[in-house]
């Protein structure tokens, strides 16, 4: 993680809608603290899916498309994958998803 931090809130550096700035900056204590801001307690199947995004940012440096998170979460929660995806993260999978991961807000989509 970077040493640039918003000695505010000890958080990186964020955009105006709360997305942080560099990826590179993100770590589990900053998913706790925006998953917070977002009123969301993380559990093994946020972090599952989190985990899973981060690697698929690792290796290919763009934020996992959600249809790539819901086949990870069929392995894990079968059919209804896609259902889960969206109890974990009620307010959306760029809104909530992305945002406690790390990402920049994927700009060419939509906010569901």
């Amino acid at each position: 993680m970077n040493d640039t931090l918003d000695a505010t809130n000890l958080m990186p550096p964020r955009d105006d809608e709360g997305y942080l700035i560099d990826p590179g900056d993100w770590n589990e204590t900053v998913a706790r603290n925006l998953a917070r801001e977002e009123n969301l307690q993380l559990d093994e199947d946020h972090w599952d899916a989190i985990r899973f995004m981060r690697a698929h940012y690792e290796e290919h440096q763009v934020a996992a498309d959600a249809r790539f998170v819901i086949r990870h979460l069929a392995a894990r929660v079968g059919k209804d994958a896609h259902r889960r995806l969206f109890e974990l993260f009620p307010y959306g999978y760029v809104k909530q998803a992305c945002k406690i991961a790390g990402m920049r807000r994927p700009r060419a989509w939509s906010t569901g």
